[in-house]
């Protein structure tokens, strides 16, 4: 049985320090907080008195309870003053000798029985434990910033940490209400694992100039619901921290997607370290600050729809559910549609299903009648294709196979009038195979929706080596016009969303056939640690595991990348049928639910 704990110590108080101790007295228990020096102490108190000042002002404390927390915490320079604490806890900075020198201290001050655990964030425990003379009581017990709001803890056990220890440690991060996941001792855990390995991806996007950090950013944060970007969340980490996390997983993992992109090093040798510094990717109002400022590199605004083609009817190729909610979506922004369905029965039921969309928007009073009956009547169905031959743009969002579309774009190129822009919604074939196939390259560019379209604001436009600047710039015209967020990217697998959202899912898998972790556990790492809106196994679930093979397959064979090699277990998965929730079963069995 886990026993109660009730004396405790917080060696270090920066920000993180200084949140555990207040996540501690908040729960009630005794916390002695200790810092190096008095300049120290006294800005980590004011951390404390910061932190808990604000949550007065917004009501979720009152200032008598305000008051008991403070008072539960006892200030000192003196780590002779831990002799009493059952359990310390180390948040000082992320450097091997520095720890391992405070644990050797430690184990002298403190008495037999005394938990040792570490905030560290990516270093071996197992290589803190040894400095100690109780390995079998050191434990790593991982917050996230800033730790009074987030909900996770990852409590990472060694091979010689004793059972009760760990007990104890769960049922205190019980306590303090949080949610643990419990792991064995490897770089980076799950959280930082799975989520260092995407942040190195999204910067070496940017560093090979394949799209600007702007759009990288609003890419991950419109396509998938992630709360920021990759790149604003590396300047919020720290380019130093960041680096320092990568490089320790590296070592370790000899995973060459986690060896720090170059342009890393290069900023924290340059002190351009992000928020704190006021320079990292972006550039703040001044250190410290969140403010992101105009610089050099931030485009003008509406620069990238300069010199659009004029656009007043577009066609729509297809009837399936991102057809009919593209239909929906330009008539909505205005233009005069043109769908052609491949029968017209499918011409009737895009009909059916488009009135049923508007219908329910006017139940919920986001439309009047009036607004959906002029909808209506900017939109006709056909089946056949000739009826495009007037159209300024086609979109086409038919089935995702190569030769269909193909053949599809042959039959555009001849239709359509000179100087219409011929657009694919393809998420993972290449563009230029549609390009070449309609013998008019320059008038084709992506124009890659997100499912669903009415809903989703994020739409990649997707320019080929032969795409003409002002087809590009009409694609960005016509996402404005939309209401949709364009970004903007070059012909290569994945595009800017998949590109980098895959090969995090195939790191989740690799990490669960490991048996490092439950997907359960993974799950609830990247929700509740990293605010993910679903973890990766609800993601695959949902998108569908032979689609998420298929698009992984494509990274693969593009990149050559060997991390990006698809993970058996997701093959094993998909050949046995287990496909999702489409079938029932994925990663998670949804027959009995």
């Amino acid at each position: 049985m886990a026993r109660e704990l009730t004396e405790v110590g917080v060696v270090g108080l920066g920000t993180m320090g200084a949140g555990i101790a207040e996540v501690l007295a908040r729960a009630g228990l005794s916390v002695t907080a200790v810092e190096v020096g008095d300049d120290a102490l006294a800005r980590g108190r004011g951390h404390v008195e910061q932190s808990t000042g604000k949550a007065v002002a917004r009501g979720k404390l009152d200032e008598a309870e305000r008051e008991a927390i403070l008072g539960r915490i006892r200030f000192t320079t003196s780590l002779e003053d831990l002799a009493v604490a059952e359990l310390v806890i180390e948040a000082v900075p992320e450097r091997m000798e520095l720890k391992a020198e405070l644990f050797a201290k430690l184990d002298k001050i403190c008495p037999p029985d005394t938990i040792l655990a570490t905030n560290t964030s990516s270093l071996s425990v197992t290589e803190l434990s040894v400095a100690t003379g109780r390995p079998s009581k050191v434990i790593g017990m991982h917050f996230f910033n800033p730790a009074p709001v987030m909900k996770l803890v990852e409590v990472v056990r060694t091979v010689v940490t004793e059972p009760a220890v760990i007990e104890d440690v769960e049922a205190l991060a019980e306590r303090l209400g949080k949610v643990d996941v419990t792991i064995g001792d490897k770089a980076g855990f799950i959280a930082n694992a799975l989520l260092f390995g995407y942040l190195n991806h999204a910067v070496s996007m940017y560093e090979n100039r394949y799209a600007s950090r702007e759009d990288i950013d609003a890419a991950m944060r419109l396509g998938c619901g992630l709360p920021m970007g990759p790149l604003a969340l590396m300047d919020l980490i720290g380019i130093d921290t960041a680096y320092e996390i990568l490089d320790t997983m590296y070592k370790q993992s000899r995973n060459r997607l986690h060896a720090p992109s170059p342009v890393i090093k290069q900023m924290m040798t340059a002190g351009l370290l992000g928020r704190k510094s006021g320079r990292g990717f972006y550039t703040y109002a001044a250190p410290g600050s969140a403010e992101v400022v105009p610089d050099e590199r931030t485009p003008a605004a509406g620069g990238a729809a300069e010199g659009a083609r004029p656009v007043s009817k577009i066609g729509v190729v297809g009837s399936g559910t991102m057809a009919t909610g593209i239909v929906e979506v330009a008539a909505k922004g205005g233009y005069e549609v043109v769908f052609v369905a491949r029968t017209l029965d499918k011409v009737e039921a895009v009909h059916t299903a488009l009135r049923r969309s508007l219908d329910k928007q006017v139940a919920r009073g986001r439309l009047d009648e009036a607004g959906r009956d002029e909808v209506l009547a900017r939109v006709t169905g056909t089946a056949s294709l000739d009826d495009l031959a007037d159209v300024d743009l086609v979109i086409e969002a038919v089935v995702e196979h190569l030769a269909t579309k193909q053949a599809l774009f042959a039959n555009l190129g001849e239709i359509c009038k000179p100087g219409a822009v011929l657009a694919t919604t393809t998420s993972s074939l290449p563009v230029i195979e549609c390009a070449k196939a309609s013998e008019r390259p320059a008038d084709v560019v992506g124009l890659h929706f997100f499912n669903p379209a009415p809903v989703m604001k994020l739409v990649e436009v997707v320019s080929t080596i032969a795409t003409a600047p002002d087809v590009a710039a009409t694609a960005h015209a016509v996402c404005a016009q939309l209401g949709k967020h364009a970004v903007s990217c070059t012909d290569r697998a994945g595009f800017i969303v998949n590109a980098l959202l895959f090969p995090y899912l195939n790191d989740a898998v690799k990490m669960l056939e490991a048996h490092y972790a439950t997907a359960d556990d993974i799950d609830a790492a990247m929700k509740v640690g990293c605010g993910y809106p679903m973890g990766p196994f609800e993601l695959l679930d949902v998108v569908g595991l032979d689609v998420s093979l298929a698009i992984e397959r494509e990274l693969y064979t593009e990149f050559r990348e060997p991390g990006f090699a698809p993970a058996p277990l997701l093959e094993h998965l998909v050949t046995a049928g287990y496909l999702g929730r489409k079938t029932g079963r994925g990663f998670r069995d949804y027959s009995r639910r």
